[in-house]
């Protein structure tokens, strides 16, 4: 009996046959994580102009670090991405990638779609060929948007196939803009000078985050563009740039396909879908393909930007003998890996349902919120808002087993708790009024650290709490940072009921690599909660239960256990390796909500 076999059948003994196949699909998945970064490791050191970090970008734009699979359902005729690095065959729409990799690396095109190592190097030899043709020899990161549109292998000089282009390269950016560690893939985050890489108008189009952008200025100036004080994003002054926005859908960009038709019957029933493919491919593919294929709108997974390309009235081609009656939402990434279906992608998606809904009267309680599935599941006619798997007459299995239906549900109905709004910012700094470098506990920050309410960027209404956190320059301790809610003192705080009862907050970070978690003042000490991630450059709700145990660490003087019928809010915390950076986060909106 091999060893593989034995511990295999240790593995099934342990976990059971489900959790058997969900063990092994992990462990598989940190071995091609592992075999990855050995790969690109050896990739710079054989080509040492890549800047470091961009091949892990091109693989996580394309393929979210993972191994397509060769049987991958082919959604909307789109050709697939082949191999870790997302590489094309030759056909409409793109270019050979996978060709050009083999040929500037000296190997058989189809080895790199089944070997990770032969990927990466392959694509690295092209890359260094790329950058050697276009003379970016000892140029950074921000110089290398025409390497990285070759490599995106969409196809075509119109200005869509340009839009397409300028979106995978900010794309890729963004990924080490904001930093990633999966499994041992490190991307470290750093700051893109965003204005070196993309024209004004373009900054615009893509809504880059401003939030690094020029360090030494606190001002941005582009003659005809404004910062938009909310989103930290750059826009057009009033007739100042030929920015293409929805008409039907106002948060939308608007690039037109033209694949569509009339209805002749009136809209009921809202698709959603998984491209099966990259946000910039997609588009691209949308604009021109021998199959006519279309939807209305398209949504990316890094940030939940939205394109329509089909007008709301007119037919799209996306769910065969339904799309006379159906809006079609394609969502960026595949339906075999979860990673791609972001919080950033389910709100934005949920916010444009919600319109759907408004405007066509299609009932939000009509939405599709039982269990994740594959394949093909037909729901009945009743169920007005669900995936292309769950229309009669079609041979396709999107969104899959990874969407997660009774939250997406959530978004678009609304929760039926109860909530209460412990502080908002909006005419005050309520309970969070001392600089969160008072407590004695913080370590790792400069007492010049600030919070001070502003206008800048919030969540809701016109105000968030702006935290400004300096590193301390004479400890190289990592950051805790504990910002006290009424001071500390419990008898200045709401009681908050344990059973059913969860209190979080929504987050803003303008940096990666941070964390937060909130503490409690118990009836024996205080208790603080696990620790959760803090996604950079989006709004993220973060909350803990207080009736869940595996949510709470004892820390002073506590047992790990929250033991009262109810508690008070002593303080969040913000956790972080100690960085020279000064980082800004935005507080929005603390709440205290029951089930």
């Amino acid at each position: 009996m091999t060893l593989s076999l034995v511990s295999g059948l240790i593995l099934l003994q342990t976990y059971g046959p489900t959790g058997f196949n969900e063990r092994l699909a992990l462990d598989n998945d940190v071995a091609l994580k592992r075999e990855m970064v050995a790969a690109f490791h050896e990739a710079y050191l054989q080509y040492p102009e890549i800047p470091q970090g961009l091949l892990e970008a091109i693989a996580f734009v394309q393929t979210r670090w993972s191994q397509p699979e060769s049987s991958q359902e082919d959604h909307n005729h789109q050709p697939s991405a082949l191999g870790v690095m997302g590489l094309y065959r030759e056909s409409p729409g793109f270019e050979p990638t996978l060709e050009w990799a083999a040929q500037a690396y000296g190997v058989d095109p189809e080895t790199l779609i089944e070997s990770p190592r032969l990927c990466i190097l392959a694509t690295a030899a092209l890359a260094d060929h790329l950058i050697y043709n276009n003379g970016l020899a000892g140029q950074d990161l921000e110089a290398m948007g025409p390497v990285l549109a070759e490599l995106s292998g969409i196809q075509g000089k119109g200005e869509i196939s340009e839009y397409a282009k300028t979106s995978f390269i900010y794309d890729a950016l963004l990924a080490l803009d904001r930093g990633y560690d999966d499994h041992g893939i490190a991307i470290n985050q750093r700051n893109i000078a965003w204005e070196q890489v993309f024209s004004a108008d373009q900054l615009s189009k893509l809504r880059v985050p401003l939030i690094h952008m020029d360090l030494d200025r606190d001002e941005i100036e582009f003659p005809g563009y404004e910062r938009e004080p909310q989103s930290e994003t750059l826009v057009p002054l009033e007739g100042a740039s030929n920015l293409s926005k929805s008409t039907d859908y106002g948060p939308a960009l608007w690039v037109a396909s033209p694949y569509f038709g009339t209805r002749g019957t009136s809209i009921r029933t809202v698709s959603i879908h998984t491209m099966q493919g990259s946000y910039a491919g997609t588009i691209n593919w949308f604009k021109s393909n021998p199959y006519s294929v279309s939807a209305h709108y398209l949504v990316r997974s890094s940030d939940g930007q939205i394109t329509q390309m089909v007008r709301e009235a007119n037919r799209a081609n996306h769910t065969y003998a339904h799309n006379a009656y159906t809006l079609g939402i394609e969502h960026e990434g595949y339906i075999n890996n979860a990673a791609w279906y972001t919080s950033a992608m389910y709100a934005a998606s949920a916010a444009l349902v919600r319109h759907f809904c408004q405007r066509y009267g299609i009932d939000p309680q009509s939405c599709y919120g039982g269990p994740a599935s594959s394949g093909i599941n037909v729901l009945s006619d009743s169920v007005h808002i669900k995936g292309h798997q769950h229309f009669s007459n079609n041979t396709h299995t999107d969104p899959g087993i990874n969407w997660n239906w009774a939250s997406y549900k959530n978004l678009i109905v609304g929760s039926t708790s109860q909530t209460t709004l412990l502080d908002s910012f909006e005419s005050s700094e309520g309970h969070f009024n001392t600089s969160p470098a008072y407590s004695g506990s913080t370590q790792g920050i400069s007492s010049t650290s600030t919070a001070d309410r502003t206008t800048s960027l919030k969540h809701a209404g016109s105000y968030s709490e702006q935290i400004m956190l300096k590193d301390n320059p004479n400890t190289q301790a990592n950051w805790e940072v504990r910002f006290l809610s009424g001071s500390g003192s419990p008898g200045a705080n709401v009681p908050l009921a344990k059973a059913g009862g969860r209190v979080g907050f929504w987050i803003f970070s303008g940096g990666s690599g941070l964390s937060a978690a909130v503490g409690v003042d118990d009836s024996d000490g205080t208790e603080r909660s696990i620790a959760k991630s803090i996604p950079a450059n989006q709004w993220t709700y973060l909350g803990w239960k207080l009736d869940d145990s595996a949510e709470w660490n004892a820390w002073v003087g506590g047992n790990g256990i929250i033991t009262a019928s109810s508690v008070t809010l002593d303080a969040i915390w913000f956790f972080r390796a100690e960085t020279s950076y000064t980082v800004y986060l935005y507080l929005d909106d603390v709440t205290y909500r029951r089930e």
